[in-house]
Order: structure tokens, then C-alpha cells, then sequence
């Protein structure tokens, strides 16, 4: 039987682009590694942003065309971005306002106010509590306790983002961890883990393997393991793609602004993740003053210009094409001979993933025969096919799709010149 999507899982794929901020105690203490055994180092004290403006990282998103926002409530480190009961390494326990702020209540506000989807990281390895001689059921209890805080006191929260990296060698009591957070947010969407309505694609560099097919029976773990959790039954997950606007940090650091990526290749990226089905989730760290690095944003802002400029002048587009049933085909005839670069395809996933494959010709003489000049795997949501630019006044696209002739939502055709290296 074929997985099918649920309607939170189709809203999700529609909202294709997020923004990501790495923000906690790790900010203010540049140099720190993930799990180097120097988290005591990192003292609260520490932590007293000048100029924090969760406004101003949410109204960048806005402007950049995000449709939702990821926050780091607390990273590997166990320092907890909201005045927690359960742990004493919280904002709290910070000279920043007085020991009186809340990240996490002003993230929050500002998601809703600029209308961005609600999205909170949490990782469920903590190296503040590993080494007190917890029992696992302590350990899991603490972490039901802290995550319960963040889907009790802010609202409703869209998505929840557990990350796996530090967890290989523990087993949670999913089937109860699980039970309290769907009771506590029955709407809500859960990343990559024990009972999950997306997955992790499986790298942090931004690239989609060309099969990204939405029904798989594994999810990938996190990046310090190759070990996969095998599912009970083939699931419909739509997949997202976590990647850093710097090279090699999530945090902010003065030392590596040099490593800011390119227009190119965040346009590649784009076609890796989102051309490929997937969401797109851009890592920015705000800095320790609490606000957006400027070199990071302007980037931020250029990409989206530059996506703007590619994609709002379709030179033809088809809603809800019909196949010919007998061919798995769509002839597409054109007025004049028409010069095209790029076909963006999109499926109707309602009923689940049809298309398995597919092939795009040109027909320049009509009585001549068609030349093949495309070929891609999976639709799904989105299929940016890039391609150097081909003229003609007919198009073919042929598709392996089980006998289903209303499976395509849309067909545009772009023609992009070479500003934005293409």
C-alpha cells in the first residue's frame, strides 16, 4: 500500500525555506566544540547579549522569503535559553536583564508577529547532566520535564527539532516521551526522531541525493554515526536539508566571516534542496550582541533577490496537466520556437508519490524526430531541472508514473540569463 502524506506533512513542503539560528551560552565563548569536555568552562555569566533583537533575526527571515524559523532552546551544551525549573544552567542564572529575560518567549513573539511558523531545537543529549550518575529513567525524566516547559508556557509550537547527534548510546523511553509531547501539542510536526513527520536528509552540506524520494523505511541518525533507525512500515517523510551559511560553524564567530557562501553557491544549494523536494533550512548565528552579523544578512538578502529574479517570469505555465494516458506523456506546443534553460515540475502528493522517473525532449522540427536532453528521478513536491538552453516549439515530458495521468500539480518553464550564473 502506498504511504501517504498527512496534511500537516503537505503544509510543511509548502513552506520550503527556513531559517535556523544557533544562539545560547556557546555564542559568548567562541572556540568551543561540540562534546571537547570544556562545556563547565562556559560559565552564565558569560551570557549578556547588548542589543538582542529576535525581531530583527525574524523580520530578515520575513524579508527573505522564509515561510518558518528554528531556534536553539538548548544545544549539546545544556544551557537552556528560558529560566528553567529543571536545570540551573538557564538564562536565569545571567547577568542579561537581570537574570529576568527569555530568548526562547522572545523568539516566540517575533515568529508570530512577522507571521513565521514556530520552530524550536532542542537537543535531548545534554553534556550538563551526562556524568551525574543519572539512571536512564532520571535522564529521560529530565529531559520530559524541560521539553514539556517549552510546549506548555509559549503557545502553540509548529515544530519541534530534536537533533541526534550526542544520543547514540542511549535508548529513550520513546513510546512515553512520545505520549507527553503529542498530548501537550497534538498539531505539532516532530523532526527525524522515534515518531517522526520529517527526516533528516542525511548530511549538513546542503545536498540531496538525486533519488530524494518522500517514502523510505530509515532515517538517518546524526552526523557522528552511520547508523540508521529502521521504520516498522514504509512512511511518506518529506525530508529537510540543516546546512551553515558559514563553513564550519552553527554559533557566531568573529574568526570566520571569510567562509560566508557565495551567491553561486547558495543558488546551487537551492537547486540541491529545495529543486530536489526537500525544505532548505539556511543556518544563521546571531552574534553576541544578539543581532544578525551584517556580512551573513546582506548574503541572506542577495540570495533571495537573486531567487526572485530567476523564478517570478515563467515563460509558460501548466496547472493540473493532464497525461496521455497510453504514453505517460505531455506535449507541450508553443506558439514560436521558445528558448528555455530551466522546467520546474511539481506532483500532486495527496494521495502519495506516483512519479518514479521522467524524461523531458525537444521536438525543434515537428517532423522530425524528438531529441532527449533531460532526465530526472522523483518529482514530489518541487524538480528544478536546470539544463543548457534549448529553443523549440515543442516540448515532451514522458513519465514513469504507475498509470496515473493527474499526477502533476504544475509544469513552468524559465528562461534565466547569466547574471546569477545561469
Amino acid at each position: 500500500m502506498k504511504a501517504k502524506p498527512t496534511q500537516r506533512q503537505l503544509e510543511f513542503m509548502e513552506w520550503e525555506f527556513g531559517l535556523f539560528f544557533h544562539f545560547g551560552i556557546r555564542t559568548f565563548y567562541p572556540g568551543h566544540k561540540d562534546w571537547d569536555g570544556n562545556e563547565a568552562a562556559m560559565l552564565p555569566e558569560g551570557f549578556n547579549p547588548p542589543n538582542l533583537d529576535c525581531r530583527q533575526w525574524i523580520r530578515t527571515a520575513k524579508e527573505a522569503g522564509a515561510a518558518y524559523a528554528i531556534m536553539t532552546c538548548k544545544h549539546h551544551d545544556g544551557f537552556a535559553n528560558w529560566p528553567s525549573k529543571y536545570t540551573s544552567y538557564n538564562i536565569s542564572q545571567t547577568p542579561w536583564k537581570d537574570g529576568k529575560g527569555d530568548v526562547v518567549a522572545d523568539y516566540v513573539a517575533a515568529c508570530r508577529e512577522y507571521g513565521l511558523k514556530v520552530g524550536l531545537y532542542f537537543s535531548p543529549a545534554d553534556a550538563n547532566i551526562i556524568g551525574k550518575n543519572l539512571t536512564a529513567a532520571e535522564y529521560d525524566q529530565n529531559f520530559i520535564d524541560q521539553i514539556s516547559e517549552l510546549l506548555t508556557n509559549y503557545g502553540k509550537i509548529d515544530y519541534l527539532w530534536f537533533d541526534g547527534c550526542g544520543s547514540e548510546g542511549h535508548e529513550y523511553d520513546q513510546e512515553r516521551i512520545i505520549g507527553v509531547i503529542r498530548s501537550l501539542q497534538p498539531e505539532i510536526l516532530i523532526f527525524n526522531m522515534w515518531d517522526p513527520d520529517t527526516r533528516w536528509i542525511g548530511n549538513e552540506e546542503g545536498i540531496a541525493p538525486i533519488r530524494s524520494y518522500n517514502e523510505v523505511d530509515a532515517l538517518d541518525f546524526s552526523v557522528r554515526t552511520d547508523r540508521k533507525d529502521i521504520l516498522d512500515n514504509r512512511s511518506f517523510l518529506p525530508a529537510e536539508c540543516d546546512i551553515r551559511m558559514r563553513r564550519d560553524t552553527w554559533f557566531a564567530s568573529e574568526q570566520d566571516q571569510d567562509t560566508v557562501k557565495t551567491l553561486d553557491q547558495l543558488m546551487g544549494i537551492y537547486d540541491y534542496t529545495i529543486g530536489r523536494g526537500c525544505n532548505l533550512l539556511l543556518n544563521i548565528g546571531p552574534d553576541a550582541s544578539g543581532l544578525l552579523p551584517e556580512v551573513d544578512t546582506n548574503r541572506l538578502l542577495e540570495f533571495a533577490q537573486a531567487l526572485k529574479a530567476r523564478f517570478s517570469k515563467p515563460v509558460l505555465t501548466l496547472e493540473n496537466p493532464l497525461l496521455d494516458t497510453e504514453n505517460q506523456e505531455l506535449i507541450i506546443d508553443l506558439p514560436e520556437e521558445t528558448t528555455i534553460n530551466c522546467i520546474v515540475l511539481s506532483e500532486h502528493l495527496e494521495e502519495g508519490e506516483y512519479i518514479r522517473s521522467f524524461q523531458i525532449y525537444s521536438q525543434p522540427v515537428l517532423a522530425g524526430r524528438r531529441l532527449l536532453f533531460h532526465e530526472g528521478y522523483h518529482v514530489g513536491h518541487k524538480a528544478v531541472c536546470t539544463f543548457p538552453a534549448v529553443a523549440s516549439k515543442r516540448f515532451i515530458l514522458v513519465f514513469d508514473a504507475e498509470k496515473k495521468p493527474d499526477c502533476l500539480k504544475e509544469v513552468k518553464f524559465f528562461y534565466t540569463k547569466n547574471e546569477y550564473g545561469f
